[in-house]
């Protein structure tokens, strides 16, 4: 100090884990590496060891924790981003957990909510949010979704129909589920009946696939003009077919599953906000099929719940164009000393990333 010839020392800056020998750098590499890249921590410890790097498995695991504590109240905004009232993409899918005290896994399940509303020409920044839970109970999603007000795009899991009593929520389903079922009929027992059916809804994702992009009005305007005929149509031909066919016939079961989901499958044509299927929730979960393929399992419940938080930040870093590690980085960097009354300014599509 110039007045008092003291020394003076500035408080050195937050770390990313406190009194912790890794800077965020590191940190994000590792999360970048195990959530997006899906390489196991187990492996990753090799790869630093062949570099002359000593990192246990252990120590990698901890950090991990140490990163989602401080990136939790982040994951909050975003759940709360997400579940804004309008239009939302549900899905879920199963993830093999490792039972505590043994080699043997039970079956836990990954849930993502979708926002995600660009088809439709909305600039609104798009967002995916993941949840774990340790079984597949209707709850998890009446928990999750709690708060939601408006359009669910799903598939007909009937742990989602509490949702639809009160109509606080309304129901829209899928067609690729709905196809996907004909076409498993048609590649195993190929006939003229499944061939007319896949060129009829054929001829209704030709249509999206015109108005893709286009206001919510215009999409609701063509779909009233071209979409609504055709689906009045494709009703009355599966209902005449079904007359023909054995009701425990595979095709009968497929043309019924249709049918039985009708005013949620057919909702979409009188909604310009609302997609004919589920595919945008069901993009969002490859990336955990990726992960579950060369991770095998999680280690327990909280290696799920702490992957779902990840999956969140990365998926929708993904979504908007930002690079994940890049986001990372810059987040455990400035985290520790930000107020938390503003960390919804540090979602992945708020930042502006520091150019190297």
């Amino acid at each position: 100090c110039t007045q008092c010839d003291a020394i003076v020392q500035a408080p050195a800056p937050s770390r990313p884990i406190e009194r912790g020998i890794a800077g965020p750098g590191l940190l994000a590499r590792v999360l970048t590496s195990k959530y997006a890249e899906h390489t196991p921590l187990y492996r990753q410890s090799e790869i630093y060891g062949r570099q002359g790097v000593e990192l246990s498995r252990s120590l990698l695991s901890g950090w991990v924790d140490a990163c989602c504590r401080q990136l939790s109240p982040l994951e909050e905004a975003l759940h709360g981003y997400v579940l804004t009232d309008g239009k939302l993409h549900a899905d879920d899918t199963p993830v093999p957990v490792l039972l505590p005290g043994n080699k043997k896994t039970k079956t836990g399940r990954l849930w993502t909510c979708v926002r995600d509303d660009r088809n439709a020409g909305s600039t609104l920044a798009p967002a995916v949010w993941f949840a774990y839970s340790p079984d597949r109970k209707g709850i998890h999603p009446q928990t999750h979704l709690a708060g939601f007000s408006g359009v669910l795009q799903a598939d007909a899991y009937a742990g989602f129909n509490e949702l639809y009593r009160d109509g606080r929520i309304t129901e829209a389903a899928c067609w690729a589920h709905a196809r996907r079922k004909i076409h498993d009929v048609h590649v195993r027992t190929p006939s003229a009946l499944t061939e007319e059916a896949l060129k009829r809804i054929g001829e209704l994702y030709a249509i999206e696939a015109e108005i893709r992009g286009m206001t919510a009005e215009q999409r609701l305007a063509e779909r009233q003009l071209k979409t609504k005929p055709l689906l009045k149509s494709l009703e009355s031909w599966l209902r005449e077919k079904m007359k023909t066919l054995s009701r425990h016939s595979e095709l009968a079961k497929a043309f019924a599953y249709a049918l039985n989901q009708w005013p949620a499958l057919t909702y979409y044509a009188d909604d310009g906000w609302a997609e004919a299927d589920n595919n945008i929730a069901e993009n969002a979960l490859r990336m955990v099929s990726l992960g579950r393929k060369n991770y095998l399992f999680f280690g327990s419940d909280h290696g799920g719940e702490r992957g779902a938080l990840l999956y969140s930040l990365i998926g929708t870093c993904k979504l908007n164009g930002v690079e994940p590690e890049s986001y990372l980085r810059y987040v455990l960097d400035v985290i520790a000393d930000w107020p938390i009354n503003r960390v919804g300014e540090l979602l992945p599509w708020r930042v502006a990333l520091p150019t190297e």
